[in-house]
């Protein structure tokens, strides 16, 4: 075996490493066939390896013995117990250090230590509560000194931290109705007034604040806050006002119609003021005609007057101009929706049923397969007439 300079080869048996047999360990390589316990022989990997620090490499029992706790209470192998405190002369006999667990003895400068003791705090034991550090060990209930976290810390006016049940019982409401702790009811003497004056005040006025001419609310004419605002028709409403203007039921974006008058209505009262009117439109159990007008913007299926379609555009079923908002394609033609209908049968179409026609009109299916679909024996017509034609 050629042998490798001093510190550079195999540490058991000083030869060269090379990388097919190489193991790593203690920042060395290693013979595989040298990768083994220096006391047991037993073969190692990086599993089980242990480093010794006599720079040699040990499998887990045979370190434990070598280089672990001695004493009563550390067992040996099957469990043996030693009580030979100075093992092979590795081991000092000297008590571990006493570590000083009090978090007041470096001392913080004023207003900057833990608000319980005073002590500095250091980022490996910190909590954060209202502004403050605090020790872990300190940041406990005042009156309970149950230990807190920031889920159940409740910060007190007075600037110290308590528990969800102490800070109800201290500062929460007390009274008749008021139960704290297990159950029973509170009366601490305070009077009706004291009670009230312990509660932030609420004008519930929402004209108390006059908003300028057309920037408050359209209702109250007062100023509208964003925590209190409702928009509708591009004005902003308190939340309060926000109700329909005829039966004051409370509205939301959902239920609110504007009305022409620059007012908020529900529903029914929308319908029933601003809807159509006339025989056939209930607004009750009855029928209501008022004015007795003709409801319908059109009273023939299709518009008899109004802006003739020019050089052929419009809808092809009466010629007039068709907009956006009605218009159906079909065929690259524009119609009415009121005019896409089927040529022969006059049913209503749309894009799944209807059927462009080689005369250049729609139909519906049955109609298209009367008209232009395959004729002959076994091809049937209507409710399953043979046709010979």
């Amino acid at each position: 075996m050629a042998m490798a300079p001093e510190g550079e080869g195999c540490p058991r048996c000083g030869g060269f490493v090379y990388m097919a047999e190489q193991m790593l360990a203690k920042g060395r390589s290693w013979h595989r066939e040298c990768f083994k316990c220096a006391t047991c022989t037993k073969r190692l990997d990086s599993v089980n390896c242990c480093e010794g620090s006599d720079k040699d490499i040990y499998c887990k029992v045979c370190y434990g013995k070598k280089f672990g706790p001695k004493g009563y209470g550390y067992g040996q192998g099957a469990g043996a117990l030693q009580s030979d405190p100075a093992y092979n002369g590795d081991v000092s006999t000297s008590r571990a250090p006493i570590i000083d667990t009090s978090t007041t003895t470096i001392k913080a400068k004023a207003g900057e230590g833990c608000p319980r003791c005073g002590g500095v705090v250091f980022a490996a034991e910190q909590v954060l509560a209202k502004g403050s550090e605090w020790h872990k060990k300190c940041f406990k209930c005042k009156d309970c000194n149950k230990t807190l976290d920031s889920i159940i810390a409740c910060d007190g006016p007075d600037r110290d931290v308590y528990c969800k049940t102490c800070y109800g019982k201290k500062w929460g409401p007390h009274g008749y109705g008021f139960a704290c702790g297990s159950g029973f009811l509170q009366t601490d003497g305070l009077t009706d007034e004291q009670i009230a004056g312990s509660r932030p005040f609420y004008n519930p006025d929402t004209t108390s604040i006059k908003a300028e001419k057309g920037e408050g609310c359209p209702r109250c004419g007062g100023k509208v806050f964003a925590a209190e605002q409702q928009l509708a028709k591009g004005a902003m409403w308190h939340k309060i006002c926000f109700n329909c203007a005829t039966c004051h039921r409370p509205l939301d974006s959902t239920l609110a119609c504007d009305g022409p008058d620059k007012e908020v209505y529900c529903r029914s009262c929308y319908g029933k003021y601003f809807g159509p009117k006339g025989f056939g439109y209930g607004h009750s159990p009855t029928l209501v005609s008022t004015k007795g007008e003709s409801t319908m913007l059109f009273s023939e299926a299709r518009p008899t007057s109004g802006n003739k379609s020019r050089n052929g555009n419009g809808c092809l079923r009466c010629g007039y101009e068709v907009y956006a908002a009605e218009q159906m394609i079909s065929k690259n033609k524009l119609w009415h929706k009121r005019c896409f209908t089927c040529a022969d049968c006059s049913k209503s179409l749309d894009s799944t049923s209807l059927n462009d026609g080689p005369d250049g009109d729609i139909h519906c299916r049955p109609c298209y397969a009367k008209y232009f679909g395959p004729k002959g024996c076994g091809f049937g017509m209507g409710a399953g007439v043979l046709s010979m034609a």
